[in-house]
């Protein structure tokens, strides 16, 4: 669904600014994405893990706001994604409160 979004976007008509600011969020949240996996998995910094997937669940949330202004489908599209990292917010906090 990723993907299908970023397509949208990338295939729309409209080079508006807010396409642009779309386009720079979704990289800026896969860097997010591979920085809280490395983070959580490799480091086991659990505390880093949980700042990194609240920035991560922000950019979404800002990448989601993007890609709809441009065409509302590819906003939607980013939704579920936004629900997963929610829900792997609550985890990773649950583990790190856990594990203090």
């Amino acid at each position: 669904m990723m993907g299908a979004a970023l397509v949208e976007i990338v295939r729309s008509d409209r080079t508006t600014m807010t396409r642009r600011v779309g386009l720079g969020l979704f990289a800026v949240q896969l860097v997010l994405n591979f920085g809280w996996s490395w983070i959580f998995f490799v480091n086991h910094d659990l505390r880093g893990a949980m700042i990194e997937i609240i920035a991560l669940w922000l950019a979404i949330a800002a990448t989601i706001a993007a890609f709809a202004a441009t065409r509302r489908s590819a906003g939607l599209l980013l939704v579920p994604y936004l629900a997963w990292v929610s829900f792997a917010t609550v985890l990773t906090g649950t583990i790190w409160r856990m594990n203090r």
